[in-house]
């Protein structure tokens, strides 16, 4: 069988993309009737129909799908492969950049991304923080190397990657020493009808709680809802009520906030992941934080 023809499979790939013959002449800069020729070559070769044509658009039939489907991964891989030569220039081990998604405190991204400088204290450390949906975007065009996020990637992402679970925690709830010496008799019972501070819309760390509140059939009342955690624990640590943190971190909040704990639990936890692309060249970096990351959950964070 002679070998494929990458110049056919660029062609296949633009009238796919474009619909049409005439649309995709106009993009790569050949005439329509070179490019319907070149087409009619790459069926011969592969020995099938690629369209199917209805009205006046051309649509990928099975055999069609299928080639597009490899042509894709053809073309990431060596987008990925410029990416890779360029980024071996001589910095490429001494820059890591990562995504942390806006929901993980801050102190365990600091104790997390610190191990960085076990493996490299010369290493430029480049962090950004923002949603999930926002940050698999610059994975997939390669400006990231890794997300620590507390979810895994989502089941229909079109991204090749690897979820890595790092470790999980469960929740620790923290009040005003005053009020937490009232609570902490009948917790967690003793929430319910109590001022309370819980995490934004959306976050998988509000509908657990709110879900376990459920369960248990207590209704603390919910009078602020943060998107930063850090500004939970202000209004927790001057009397307002009630909030949660992860268990992980609870010394750190104690120390920091001058609070007291009312009560722990696992029943409900916070999971822990980094995200990394399916690559063919992988930044060091990423295996040593995922060995050292692990470390972190043998006790807790001061």
């Amino acid at each position: 069988m002679a070998k494929l023809n990458y110049h056919h499979l660029q062609y296949f790939n633009a009238i796919a993309k474009h619909g049409s013959i005439a649309q995709a002449s106009k993009i790569i800069h050949i005439t329509p009737q070179t490019l319907s020729a070149q087409l009619s070559t790459f069926e011969e070769q592969l020995g099938y129909l690629l369209f199917e044509r209805k009205g006046k658009r051309l649509v990928l039939n099975e055999m069609g799908r299928l080639t597009y489907s490899y042509s894709q991964e053809i073309f990431s891989l060596g987008d990925e492969l410029l990416s890779s030569l360029k980024n071996h220039s001589a910095d490429f081990a001494s820059r890591f950049s990562i995504g942390v998604t806006d929901v993980i405190a801050k102190v365990f991204s600091f104790h997390f991304l610190k191990q960085i400088y076990t493996m490299d204290s010369s290493i430029k450390l480049i962090c950004k923080e923002t949603s999930l949906e926002v940050l698999l975007g610059e994975l997939a065009i390669n400006k990231l190397d890794a997300i620590l996020t507390d979810t895994p990637l989502p089941a229909n992402s079109p991204l090749k990657a690897y979820s890595h679970a790092i470790g999980k925690s469960g929740f620790s709830f923290f009040a005003h020493q005053h009020l937490a010496n009232k609570l902490q008799a009948n917790f967690p019972h003793s929430l319910d009808g109590q001022s309370f501070f819980i995490a934004g819309e959306g976050t998988n760390q509000r509908l657990s709680i709110l879900s376990w509140f459920n369960q248990l059939s207590i209704s603390p009342l919910i009078i602020g809802e943060f998107d930063d955690s850090i500004l939970t624990k202000y209004f927790g640590q001057a009397g307002y009520g009630v909030f949660c943190a992860p268990t992980i971190i609870e010394d750190h909040v104690m120390e920091q906030f001058n609070v007291s704990i009312i009560g722990k639990t696992n029943d409900i936890t916070e999971h822990y992941y980094l995200i990394s692309p399916e690559r063919k060249v992988k930044h060091p970096a990423v295996q040593h934080l995922l060995t050292e990351g692990k470390k972190l959950f043998k006790q807790p964070m001061a």
